[in-house]
């Protein structure tokens, strides 16, 4: 039932009734309308900024589970990442020193042309910071993979080749020297004999008597033989492959012709005192990948330990040299 309301009428000194014009109702309506209308926006900011949604809730945990599965992945590639560098040490460090071979750069190892054109392709699709990390570092640790594998497969070919690289390496000296006194002058820099100044030396200078055998130090094919203008005076070079050479200078002739196979030991000439030489000797030089090297550390196939700590001394003494 309708309420019916009354006022009282001071004019009139009665009670009237109440009658609210049609103007006014639509008012009150209006602004009924009005009010909830704000007050429910109120409430809907207020709860969509503290209150999750239920697919927000999932989203939110979806992305706490993303984030620390992604630390445990990180912590799995830095393993990962930790090992491949131990492997490519291992690789450089150890099994390539083993059979001579040259370590293969860092450079190298990450200069893939197509891996970049992945990564490349990767950053193009517009994918998440989080993605495109782990694709470029999956991407990394794949082509390290990848070169270590081609390493593994050349040093597989090495130790194949085992039996030839011992024979190119040099390992004995190129003269007869049982009594270890024939070391006039070692590696390094020495007095020069005709300019006297400190010069570098890159070989070792073995005195013997004029016409003494000279021997190649190791397998190998002749490179080089006759008269040098360089001072060697009648010299022979031997290219014993894998990256060795050996150089024989100062000969008083030579028996070895260019082109010719030797094997460790053979006769190549006699020792001299042609060139730039003040007695005779045999001026001897060990390259390796191109480099002289000291030849002290590759006579260990006719010398004890006891032997080769001696001569070691002798080959350090700082003396003039012969050439």
């Amino acid at each position: 039932m309708k309420k019916v309301k009354y006022y009282y009428n001071t004019h009139t000194l009665r009670y009237e009734k109440l009658e609210v014009p049609l103007r006014v109702r639509l008012l009150q309506l209006i602004g009924f309308i009005a009010a909830s209308i704000v007050t429910g926006l109120i409430i809907f900011a207020i709860a969509f900024r503290y209150i999750d949604s239920p697919k927000e809730k999932y989203l939110r945990q979806q992305n706490e589970d993303l984030s620390n599965n992604y630390s445990v992945f990180m912590e799995r590639l830095k393993q990962l990442e930790l090992k491949m560098d131990e492997i490519e040490n291992r690789d450089n460090g150890v099994y390539r020193s083993i059979f001579g071979a040259d370590p293969i750069p860092d450079s190298a190892r990450v200069k893939d042309i197509e891996n970049k054109k992945e990564v490349k392709l990767v950053r193009s699709m517009g994918e998440s910071e989080l993605v495109r990390s782990i694709a470029e570092q999956l991407n990394d640790l794949s082509l390290r993979s990848a070169y270590q594998v081609k390493s593994f497969d050349l040093i597989a070919n090495l130790v194949k080749n085992k039996e030839k690289i011992l024979a190119a390496t040099p390992s004995i000296q190129p003269v007869s020297n049982k009594n270890l006194n024939r070391i006039a002058s070692g590696f390094g820099y020495r007095i020069d004999p005709v300019y006297k100044d400190r010069r570098a030396h890159l070989g070792l200078d073995f005195s013997a008597p004029m016409g003494t055998p000279i021997y190649a130090t190791a397998d190998g094919r002749i490179k080089d033989a006759g008269f040098n203008t360089g001072g060697f005076g009648n010299r022979v070079v031997i290219a014993h492959g894998f990256g060795y050479e050996t150089v024989y200078g100062h000969m008083v002739r030579i028996k070895a012709r260019v082109g010719e196979m030797v094997k460790r030991g053979e006769v190549i000439g006699y020792v001299g005192n042609s060139g730039k030489s003040t007695a005779p000797h045999c001026h001897y030089e060990v390259h390796r990948s191109g480099i002289p090297v000291d030849p002290i550390y590759y006579f260990y196939n006719d010398l004890t330990p006891a032997q080769f700590d001696r001569i070691l001394k002798l080959a350090a003494a700082s003396n003039q040299s012969f050439d």
